[in-house]
């Protein structure tokens, strides 16, 4: 049996679902884009290829590999896009929960289906169907939870809005002992620039007392100042716009002193440098042309 154990972003990783880029399928049409900067991509024909996706995900999983730690790939689905674990569901604690995702996406928990086999089925939970919740909207910090959510009434009239706030009270009821705080996230439909797609596009901790933040990405501004007193503000990097839009916060943490980053993110990997991290640099930029990252393509599992 599996013993989960994840209980913030950055203790040092043991076990963990790397998405897949292999039969990743053709292009998606201009009405099958789920996002804004896959559509800008597709309308551009720079849309990702299949080659260069799977060349990222290895160079991703062989930093897995330099530490050690245990990693498990989805089974192929053909023609079928399986890179963001992160969004079909997610450990606290040691309970797993699988999110309630956009409903063509179903077949990607099937395909970890062997991964959750391995997991005591008393720990294993399925939101009610009004909850919708996605891994990339919740971050754990010790006993914080963290939850991006979009509280607009127009939320059903945004494929952006993946995490309502019948998720956050759901997450309340689970874990009762915890501090449970929701962020109510800026959305678009339109301009990724202007898109936080999840919690993890505009905010993630690292290390023991630091963050990396873009604080347009938070529709109040409260929301952007309860982080800054929890964390301090000189612990916090500060991103731009253009940094939002290419993910820098959507770094991922094999330890309290190892971040996987991005190679072009020159500001953001000498900030960690300079604070005493371990840069693990690696191509990602292809991958990101679809709104995610190093962050949503991951699903740890353990963590000590």
């Amino acid at each position: 049996m599996l013993q989960l154990n994840v209980k913030n972003e950055t203790s040092r990783l043991r076990a963990v679902v790397l998405g897949s880029a292999v039969h990743n399928g053709p292009t998606p049409t201009i009405e099958e884009a789920y996002d804004p900067k896959s559509l800008e991509h597709i309308k551009a024909g720079t849309y990702p290829v299949e080659k260069d996706m799977v060349a990222e995900m290895e160079a991703f999983n062989a930093v897995f590999q330099k530490y050690d730690v245990t990693v498990y790939r989805p089974e192929m689905i053909e023609n079928y896009n399986q890179i963001f674990a992160r969004d079909i569901g997610f450990v606290i604690d040691d309970v797993f929960v699988k999110s309630n995702i956009l409903p063509d996406r179903e077949r990607e928990l099937d395909a970890i289906q062997y991964v959750i086999d391995q997991i005591d089925p008393l720990k294993v939970v399925r939101p009610p169907e009004e909850v919708h919740i996605e891994g990339g909207d919740v971050m754990l910090w010790n006993d914080h939870i963290f939850i991006g959510t979009y509280k607009g009434s127009d939320y059903k009239d945004y494929i952006t809005a993946r995490t309502n706030m019948h998720g956050v009270n759901y997450i309340k009821s689970l874990f009762p002992n915890k501090i449970v705080k929701e962020f109510d996230l800026v959305k678009s439909k339109l301009e990724a620039r202007d898109n936080a797609l999840h919690l993890d596009c505009c905010f993630q901790p690292v290390g023991k007392d630091k963050g990396i933040i873009y604080k347009r990405g938070f529709r109040e501004e409260a929301d952007y100042l309860y982080l800054v007193k929890l964390f301090g503000k000189e612990n916090l990097f500060h991103i731009e716009r253009n940094e939002m839009y290419n993910m820098f916060s959507n770094v991922f943490s094999i330890d309290e002193n190892i971040v996987v980053s991005e190679k072009n993110f020159t500001r953001l990997n000498n900030w960690l440098r300079e604070n005493g991290f371990t840069v693990e640099e690696i191509p990602y930029a292809e991958i990101s042309k679809q709104e995610g990252l190093l962050r949503c393509s991951t699903l740890p599992l353990i963590r000590d």
